[in-house]
């Protein structure tokens, strides 16, 4: 009897789930991921705002739709806005201290600024970014992120919002209440979110004016959208199209004269 010897199959790759979680920037931004590896130094520009990396980790965030970190540290009198701007001139992180914040209140209210701020830069987008290599941001030395954690952190922020309610345009549209049969309470945070809601501010103009975090204030905004209390402001309908026939002057001529033998 002759035995015919067949060649087994390749084995598929098999990926490696821990491995592949402790890539950075994985889903992200590859461009972060490159630079994390790199250990790069220097901003990072996005379409919705800018990343500070100093030796490739994240020290430091800034959005136009998210208060700033002078924002909330002036909101509630933490700090007055002429000594965050002696110590943003001096580029002199111990200024602060002098001025009555202390190291463990500063770092909260850094890293916090910081991922509130990310949240809305890394938000996926089809504009580029652009890095610009140079000196690290004067408080570079706060708080550095590494890039892995503010990828779960952001990945965790988004999956948060879609379970509360899923559709986000409620984030960036300027809101109107809702008026429901019956409305239901609203915790107090809630509350004062709701009473800022008059059919021109967006989440990012209540935050400012009440001196939260805007990702905080988007969840409450979630939450009252899931109870129906609030829904983002309809766009304008469209105008109507010209009567092109009422404008030719031609054809209003031809209408007077049918208009006038109709007469007769």
């Amino acid at each position: 009897m002759t035995v015919v010897g067949t060649t087994p199959p390749p084995r598929l790759p098999v990926r490696d789930r821990a491995t592949a979680h402790q890539r950075v920037g994985v889903g992200v931004s590859p461009m972060l991921t490159r630079l994390a590896e790199e250990r790069a130094t220097g901003v990072l520009d996005r379409e919705h705002g800018t990343l500070h990396l100093a030796e490739g980790r994240v020290v430091h965030a800034e959005s136009p739709l998210a208060p700033g970190l002078a924002e909330l540290l002036t909101a509630h009198g933490t700090l007055a806005a002429e000594a965050w701007r002696d110590a943003e001139d001096s580029a002199d992180e111990g200024r602060l201290a002098r001025y009555g914040v202390r190291p463990g209140a500063l770092e909260l209210a850094q890293v916090g600024a910081l991922f509130d701020a990310a949240y809305f830069a890394l938000a996926p987008s089809s504009t580029p970014g652009r890095f610009r290599y140079g000196a690290a941001h004067w408080l570079a030395s706060v708080h550095p992120v590494p890039v892995a954690a503010l990828e779960r952190e952001m990945l965790r922020r988004r999956a948060l919002l879609r379970r509360i309610w899923p559709d986000p345009a409620t984030d960036g549209a300027p809101l109107v209440r809702a008026d429901p049969v019956a409305a239901p309470a609203v915790p107090t945070r809630q509350a004062a979110v709701l009473e800022r809601v008059d059919g021109v501010r967006r989440a990012v103009d209540i935050a400012r004016e009440l001196g939260r975090p805007a990702f905080h204030t988007l969840v409450h905004i979630r939450r009252l959208a899931a109870a129906g209390l609030v829904a983002p402001q309809p766009p304008p309908a469209p105008d109507p199209p010209p009567d092109v026939v009422a404008a030719d002057p031609y054809v209003a001529l031809l209408k007077r004269v049918r208009d006038a033998l109709e007469a007769l």
